[in-house]
């Protein structure tokens, strides 16, 4: 971890902020996909655009240059996409294959029978790696923070735009 410091201009002094990293769970695989995305983006990309604004500013006046607003666009994106990608790569902790503590966790799978009689079966993961078709949630979603700390036959209650449902822990993986 490190110390985030705030410069007080009124005062000219400098002072630590507490640490406010968060922990970015991700899988291994996703971890590969973030790292190879980060790199792409510091080379490959980054070459293109420069291409891009070397190309549009040749063209002539700038102010009304279509093609160098939309490189300029499109290098704050990419610049965007860098910051993000390096504070999660930053901050990350891989999800591994653990042992059964019967309570979910992050990185437990979590098969659940709502009050409705519907079964699911969810992977309780970083909210990278989170893809509800996929049957992953994330630890920070309302579900998955739900069922964080449970243990198998315990019920908990998710408010929803719908109202609340109940989910029973049948298993935990």
């Amino acid at each position: 971890m490190f110390d985030i410091i705030k410069f007080d201009y009124q005062n000219q002094t400098c002072y630590n902020l507490p640490d406010m990293v968060t922990t970015n769970y991700l899988s291994q695989e996703k971890y590969e996909a973030l790292k190879q995305e980060l790199a792409y983006l510091k080379t490959d990309e980054r070459k293109k655009i420069a291409e891009s604004l070397e190309y549009a500013k040749s063209l002539g006046d700038l102010s009304e240059n279509a093609e160098y607003h939309e490189a300029r666009d499109k290098q704050a994106d990419v610049e965007d996409r860098i910051v993000k990608l390096e504070g999660i790569l930053k901050s990350v902790q891989i999800i591994a294959s653990h042992h059964n503590s019967g309570v979910v966790e992050v990185g437990t799978t979590v098969a659940t029978k709502r009050d409705d009689g519907r079964k699911e079966e969810f992977a309780i993961v970083g909210p990278e790696d989170a893809s509800l078709p996929a049957g992953k949630i994330s630890h920070e979603s309302p579900l998955g923070s739900a069922l964080l700390g449970h243990k198998k036959g315990e019920t908990v209650t998710v408010t929803t735009p719908r109202g609340e449902i109940a989910y029973k822990i049948l298993e935990i993986k």
